[in-house]
């Protein structure tokens, strides 16, 4: 099975080489957790679940990763215009993860919404992961 940390790698290295994303972000915007005194905007990881579905003739993990994008601009614009770039990134992506196979990308969820408590605003972007492991 594709192990959740090899997975996060290889989202954040292709989202990493997109320079437009780096622009929307300024810069250094992707954190593997979140931070006290992090920038805005900034991405990070949120929950990953992993499923087997080893059938005995095709080996092959289904993973869910959650990715949260936060902003204080006022208005959700910035928000989804980051929510955007990253869905365009990584929506049907395929990404080789070492020498474990091929893991195809597809968008399960996605919601923005305005944090009253925090005052910021919230994506989620919750990607689907099917990788087929090598024989």
């Amino acid at each position: 099975m594709t192990a959740p940390d090899d997975l996060q790698q290889a989202l954040f290295l292709r989202l990493k080489s997109d320079a437009s994303l780096s622009a929307l972000l300024g810069g250094a915007g992707l954190l593997e957790r979140p931070t006290d005194n992090a920038a805005f905007p900034y991405v990070t990881c949120g929950q990953t679940s992993a499923f087997d579905w080893d059938t005995g003739t095709e080996n092959t993990d289904d993973q869910l990763i959650t990715l949260h994008v936060w902003s204080k601009a006022h208005g959700d614009a910035e928000a989804l215009a980051i929510m955007a770039a990253i869905q365009a990134r990584l929506a049907d992506a395929a990404l080789v993860i070492g020498p474990r196979g091929q893991t195809r990308l597809s968008l399960e969820f996605a919601e923005a919404r305005h944090d009253e408590d925090l005052l910021v605003h919230h994506g989620l972007l919750r990607f689907r992961a099917i990788t087929q492991e090598n024989a």
